[in-house]
């Protein structure tokens, strides 16, 4: 603490940023105090929010292509019916407009009015748009009023002359006077209007005059009010509210010669390609159909394929500047079809590329409902469901197993469990005949020997029967096109949403001895996948594995031909039986892909040859078997080839037997028995 004397002696001085106090004692410096620091502009609403608010708040509301659409809050009851959603609220900014009233604001001002509507205060009209600066509006109508009709000049060289002069001879006077277009004498320019959308009020020009460089015309342009302020859309009060397309161009003259030769509803950008602002989208929502001609050059291009994705891509087509498709004006001088111009325009939005914005809701509703994504649990294959969480439509899964292992009768079970559920099913078997297909699943379906109990053949058949199943007629090799036409056939005719084919090898028929088999059986994959994703049906393709040790199991690159049939398929399925090569032995089903969520592993099976059916083994007498280290193979034949067992080994056997079945899933890859 200082004292009353030092105090007094003590003279402060004002330092930039901090207050110091000067004695003969040491210097004390205090911080001066910070003003609270500028708050950050309140972040726009997301379109989620907007709808939200507006279901809270009861007020209806349909989704246009770049804004909501609502009934205007500023319109009396009167005058509603005729306005009937004219309030427009961009769905990426939250700026709201009226075009009957034109009151504009931010979201926060919009929920505002609708707070002061619901208490019954007036509406706030402090945003009108046709609040502008008097001197402008001055400024704009004298120079209107001094300018002339381009068609009412006193020399009718003159009126040649002037549009010689911008490029516009073959402009008639109708088009000219139909779009209000004037010269002012004193400044060399041509006069565009900027009438409200009414077309009752002017609120603005734009001045055009030609400047001389060299050889080359130069266009140059002076707006009143400021470019920021200028948002005309050059021809809007001759649109109709009946018109459903119009052509948007980069400059005004391009819009007089293209509505004069299509008759199409045009409109000239106000900014050219530099801008298109926001304001004006609302203006835009009731077409159909815009196409975007904008110029000759890259730049052009660019800016046309950036105003899309504002107008929404899957409305817009493009002219793409080439030699051969200039800007509308020089398009149209060099003798070219305009007409057949426009309609060659490329659509904007590809029907093979998509935006977030395209899939939001859908992944919304993956969220929601993450068991009905998962698809279709199998009941007879618990385990299975557990790894693939399910049959999902729009996929391919490979299947594959060793000759006489049961491919079939496992996959015809597989097929059944699911066709039981209500899943619409086409079967395709090329190996067996569809009498003794029918058969075996029959036989499943019931579950026990019916050949024995005759008797109750018909009681089965019947259910069988009401089976939402088909079969293909084929036999033996087909031609692939011919098998593709007859999966889209029943896709159409009966919904079919899971088609099993018995197996892929008699899709490469004799006729194709010449070609390439490996690069046969890839394009074969390949249009299984392309139709699985484009008619968002389940393709399961049975391959036969390629010849090789029988001591060995299976793996994913066992599957016969190139790596591609298990590149394109969403699951890969491998029956695994070590019966045939080690003697007693067991089945068992090895998931080794799994695209949906990663999850791979093991569960064994069992088959039962009264039901020809595959289920897991009981309990009791199931052992989960360890894959043996390769490095140790030698050592272990060698010991059980000289009839020793290792302690180890026997008491890891007596250990397996009270082992319970289990699920191996592993992220590296399956556990193997």
């Amino acid at each position: 603490m200082f004292s009353v004397t030092s105090r007094l002696l003590l003279r402060p001085r004002r330092l930039p940023g901090k207050w110091m106090f000067v004695a003969s004692s040491p210097c004390k410096h205090y911080k001066q105090e910070k003003l609270p620091p500028v708050q950050d502009p309140i972040p726009p609403a997301s379109v989620t929010e907007i709808r939200q608010y507006l279901k809270t708040q009861k007020i209806p509301f349909h989704d246009g292509y770049s804004c909501i659409h609502v009934p205007s809050i500023f319109v009396g009851d009167k005058q509603q019916l005729r306005h009937s959603y004219s309030l427009f609220i961009d769905k990426t900014t939250g700026q709201f407009i009226c075009t009957a009233t034109l009151v504009e604001g931010n979201w926060q001002d919009f929920q505002a009015n609708v707070e002061l509507q619901d208490k019954g205060l007036t509406l706030s009209d402090r945003h009108s748009i046709n609040e502008q600066n008097d001197q402008t509006g001055e400024d704009a109508k004298h120079i209107w009023d001094r300018a002339l009709p381009l068609w009412q000049l006193l020399d009718e060289q003159e009126t040649k002359d002037v549009k010689a002069m911008f490029g516009i001879s073959s402009v008639s006077n109708t088009t000219l006077k139909h779009f209000g277009v004037r010269f002012l004498r004193t400044a060399q320019a041509l006069v565009f209007p900027w009438f409200s959308p009414s077309g009752t009020s002017l609120k603005g020009l734009k001045l055009l005059r030609v400047e001389h460089q060299g050889d080359r015309v130069h266009h140059v342009e002076n707006m009143l009010p400021r470019p920021n302020a200028y948002h005309n859309l050059f021809g809007l009060p001759l649109i109709s509210r009946r018109d459903t397309e119009v052509v948007l161009t980069g400059r005004e003259l391009d819009a007089l010669v293209l509505h004069q030769v299509t008759g199409l509803p045009t409109l000239a950008l106000p900014r050219g390609i530099s801008c298109l602002p926001p304001a004006l989208l609302p203006y835009l929502e009731q077409f159909k159909r815009i196409t975007l001609w904008l110029g000759e050059d890259l730049r052009s291009w660019e800016s046309a394929k950036h105003f899309a994705r504002k107008l929404n891509p899957k409305r817009c087509y493009l002219v793409r500047p080439s030699d051969q498709q200039l800007r509308p004006l020089e398009a149209f001088s060099s003798g070219m079809n305009l007409t057949k111009i426009l309609r060659s325009a490329l659509p904007a939005g590809h029907k093979s590329i998509i935006s977030f914005c395209q899939l939001r809701e859908e992944v919304y509703g993956e969220l929601v409902n993450v068991d009905q994504v998962a698809g279709v649990k199998w009941v007879r294959f618990p385990e299975l469901s557990k790894l693939l969480k399910g049959h999902r439509k729009g996929e391919l899964t490979v299947f594959t197993g060793p000759t006489g292992s049961g491919k079939t009768t496992f996959i015809s079970e597989y097929a059944l469990d699911l066709c039981m559920q209500g899943v619409n099913t086409l079967w395709g078997s090329f190996e067996i005949h569809n009498v003794r297909l029918a058969k075996i699943m029959l036989t499943q379906f019931a579950m026990e020997k019916l050949d024995e109990q005759l008797e109750k053949y018909d009681e089965w058949a019947d259910k069988f029967e009401d089976l939402p199943l088909h079969f293909m007629t084929f036999y033996g090799q087909q031609n692939i096109k011919t098998v593709i036409d007859t999966m889209l056939h029943a896709v159409y005719m009966y919904d079919i949403t899971h088609v099993v084919i018995d197996n892929l090898q008699f899709m490469m028929g004799q006729e194709q001895l010449s070609v390439d088999r490996l690069a046969l059986q890839d394009y074969i994959v390949g249009t299984f996948r392309k139709f699985a994703t484009d008619n968002n049906c389940h393709v399961t393709l049975i391959i036969h594995p390629r010849k090789e040790d029988e001591e060995r199991e299976l793996q994913t690159s066992s599957i016969f031909g190139s790596a591609k049939a298990s590149q394109e398929a969403d699951n890969v399925l491998i029956l695994q039986d070590r019966k045939l090569t080690t003697g007693p032995g067991r089945r068992y089903l090895q998931v080794s892909k799994n695209r949906f969520d990663g999850d791979v592993g093991i569960f064994p099976l069992e088959f039962s040859k009264t039901c020809l059916t595959f289920s897991n083994p009981v309990k009791s007498k199931t052992r989960v078997k360890k894959v043996k280290e390769d490095s140790e193979e030698p050592v272990q034949k060698s010991v059980a080839a000289a009839g020793e067992v290792p302690k180890k080994q026997r008491s890891q056997k007596q250990s397996n037997k009270s082992t319970k079945p289990a699920l191996n899933v592993s992220p590296d890859g399956p556990n193997k028995p």
